[in-house]
């Protein structure tokens, strides 16, 4: 009888095991979200490098190091103008910097909506504001597939 609950008793701790290791493998990556640190409106590569390349990668490929923890993977920010007939779309990529894009594109809320974070580092400086978004724009039409 003392055999038979001790193999009982191992085989339980074994099955819970195997449950909390399967549940353990489940779980998707949390992208950690940081407060936003201050950068030079004058350059949109070091804002890209800062506020993008963690979801879209270094390249702007959608790769980056949080992209894999995202609902929807990041769009490939070098496909923009083949997407739009050769054209970069560059009033949609500063529309979608200020405003969003809305959950549709994105699946859910991963993307944050730069115009407000930008408006907190610039308070009171519209004209930085735009700037910012205007350089970043510009250093993502520099990543475009040629």
């Amino acid at each position: 009888m003392l055999k038979k609950s001790m193999i009982l008793l191992a085989s339980l701790l074994v099955a819970t095991s195997l449950c909390l290791a399967q549940e353990k493998t489940n779980q998707q990556p949390v992208v950690k979200k940081t407060p936003i640190k201050q950068t030079s409106a004058a350059s949109g590569k070091e804002m890209y490098s800062q506020y993008c390349a963690p979801c879209h990668g270094t390249d702007g490929k959608g790769a980056g190091p949080a992209a894999s923890s995202m609902k929807v993977m990041p769009t490939d920010l070098t496909q923009l103008a083949r997407k739009h007939d050769g054209k970069y779309p560059a009033n949609s990529v500063a529309s979608v910097l200020k405003f969003g894009s809305g959950p549709a594109s994105h699946g859910s809320a991963d993307m944050p909506v730069w115009g407000p974070l930008f408006k907190s580092l610039d308070k009171y400086h519209e004209t930085v504001v735009q700037q910012r978004i205007s350089n970043l724009v510009s250093y993502i039409d520099s990543l475009q597939a040629k």
